[in-house]
């Protein structure tokens, strides 16, 4: 059964976090619910990656969620407080995000990701919400946002 689009954008203007909702309604462990993170950041990144030069606007959106959903997959798979914190209120504030950036950074000594993850960030701002970016600009900050999943993929152990 797929979710009705009205629903999920619903959701998404409210903040809340699907995934994470079924998660502790089904009582899912940690394991499956940081998988099902990173499948929607490899499905982000594809999608982003597929739309840069036809539309670098929804291109910086996809990739800005590549790197959110790898994020969060990488703090469940390291039991992060931010994690818990976020599966309690039900969705990820961006405060609960920039401090799992800082958290995994430190908890994994990749100092990169703090790097990666506000290159995602531009892109949301001015690449989404602002439209400023052209395709090649967008595509610039690809490498750092596939170096995002590849390390959620390897942290999660798939």
């Amino acid at each position: 059964m797929e979710i009705p689009k009205p629903i999920l954008d619903e959701a998404e203007r409210k903040g809340i976090d699907i995934i994470d909702l079924i998660s502790k309604a089904l009582s899912l462990d940690p394991s499956t619910t940081s998988k099902a993170h990173l499948e929607l950041a490899e499905k982000f990144l594809n999608e982003g990656r597929d739309l840069i030069d036809r539309d670098p606007v929804q291109a910086s959106e996809k990739l800005y969620k590549a790197a959110e959903e790898a994020i969060k997959a990488i703090a469940i798979t390291l039991g992060l407080d931010e994690a818990r914190r976020a599966s309690e209120i039900g969705r990820w504030t961006a405060q609960l995000l920039f401090d799992a950036v800082d958290d995994v950074a430190d908890r994994l000594g990749r100092r990169e990701v703090r790097w990666w993850w506000g290159r995602a960030w531009f892109l949301h701002v001015e690449g989404f919400h602002e439209a400023r970016l052209r395709p090649d600009q967008v595509r610039r900050d690809l490498p750092d946002i596939e170096a995002l999943v590849n390390l959620a993929r390897s942290t999660s152990g798939t």
